[in-house]
């Protein structure tokens, strides 16, 4: 059990809220910082909720002199990638710009440990998979390479410092905490099991397959999804890690193995028993056709061990989520 104080920036988010309550549940004292714009105040089951936002560097300030931090997770960032396309100002500043004013106040109060929610977008279209952290990262859409200019930061501020990260690139994220206590609150969520979980239960008319014609088994675009539970227990290795002296890293977070967008969207006609009506449209701006981590890395260094390493495992504690979700 430990009574180091961690800051989670976007801790009231859908993987920020797992992450919190595995740490409270862990032992550790845990202040959350979220402007609540996605994040939901309810998802926050342990330690205190700081409303804030990384753009008012005066309040992200005052929350570091009130409390002296060991670790920072930082989470707080704008996840969609067509909205980044749209919107990519508003990427590059709430991504980029807000990891900097994090940096700053890291460095102004001597924090010198974080662990960084980045992406598998940074990668862009790779052309080998599964594909490792040696790739060079070659970003297709705002969303990548807004996060890929924080990888840089962090790097930078780590090689000109004692300052030590570690960098979790996630593949595709979905479930629930199989207690059922958090999942993904946000409505406007995009992800693929989730809109389809939606499709199962009435709240959608039907689920649009973007890309039918890509150099894939079936046509369509092919990901690694992870579980949300097993996401967050790699959080609490990589913050075991730094606080027991380990290096920076760079680290995949996936399973290694891919499915393709008609076969998770089978599975959730599976495990809900619902044939909701599925229609092919045209190739989003920004989606690459195949992308599968490479995870022997974050094994071996962070000795991670996931535990819910199954596509249906997955959509069941999604669609569980969501029908507890229509009850609220």
């Amino acid at each position: 059990m430990s009574t180091q104080k961690i800051l989670v920036t976007g801790g009231a988010g859908y993987i920020g809220s797992h992450v919190v309550r595995q740490l409270g549940e862990a032992g550790y004292e845990v202040v959350v910082y979220d402007n609540c714009s996605t994040g939901v105040p309810s998802a926050v089951l342990y330690g205190e909720l700081a409303i804030g936002d990384l753009a008012d560097i005066e309040s992200l300030y005052r929350t570091f002199a009130q409390n002296q931090f060991d670790t920072v997770l930082h989470f707080a960032a704008s996840t969609l990638v067509p909205d980044s396309v749209v919107r990519p100002l508003d990427y590059y500043t709430n991504n980029s710009r807000n990891t900097l004013n994090l940096l700053r106040c890291c460095q102004a109060f001597g924090v010198n440990q974080l662990v960084f929610s980045s992406t598998a977008a940074v990668y862009g279209n790779p052309q080998e998979n599964p594909v490792s952290e040696s790739t060079t990262p070659l970003p297709i859409n705002p969303y990548g390479r807004s996060k890929l200019m924080s990888e840089w930061m962090i790097r930078d501020y780590g090689l000109a410092s004692g300052f030590r990260y570690v960098i979790l690139r996630y593949f595709n994220v979905a479930g629930a905490d199989p207690q059922m206590r958090i999942g993904q609150y946000n409505s406007k969520a995009t992800h693929l099991i989730k809109v389809s979980c939606e499709a199962a239960l009435g709240l959608r008319s039907s689920v649009s397959i973007f890309g039918s014609d890509f150099p894939t088994p079936d046509g369509t675009g092919i990901r690694d999804y992870i579980h949300v539970e097993d996401l967050a227990a790699a959080h609490i290795d990589a913050l075991r890690y730094l606080q027991a002296g380990g290096k920076s890293e760079v680290l995949n977070c996936g399973y290694g193995r891919g499915y393709s967008v008609r076969e998770a969207i089978a599975m959730v006609k599976e495990v809900s028993g619902v044939d909701f009506p599925v229609f092919e449209g045209e190739r989003r701006v920004g989606d690459p056709a195949w992308v599968v981590a490479a995870s022997e890395r974050i094994r071996k260094v962070l000795g991670w061990h996931p535990r819910y390493d199954n596509l249906k495992a997955i959509v069941e504690t999604a669609f569980e989520w969501e029908k507890k979700l229509c009850k609220l």
